[in-house]
């Protein structure tokens, strides 16, 4: 029997998914970054799509746990000089 997850982690507060476009500048492009967020925090990363080359790396990646986590993340990687953008929810196919 598979049980539903709640909407509370265990620590409390709510959880949430969220999805960010992360620009990643040249001296960090060979550095684990999502590997380490995983590592660093009690976050779920999925990675929607990614173009990284030599010079830069831009990802789109899905962050799935407790707000106040998904915020320290944010923090984290800003003091690493990635570019942090929330995906837009209203974006026009076509």
């Amino acid at each position: 029997m598979v049980k539903k997850s709640s909407k509370l982690s265990r620590k409390g507060g709510s959880k949430e998914k969220r999805r960010f476009w992360l620009t990643i500048p040249q001296k960090l492009v060979k550095r684990p970054i999502i590997w380490e967020i995983g590592h660093k925090y009690p976050i779920v990363t999925n990675i929607g799509q990614a173009s990284v080359t030599q010079e830069m790396g831009i990802i789109s990646l899905e962050m799935d746990g407790r707000r106040e986590d998904i915020k320290k993340v944010i923090q984290w990687l800003e003091g690493l000089t990635i570019k942090v953008e929330p995906v837009e929810i209203n974006t026009i196919e076509g």
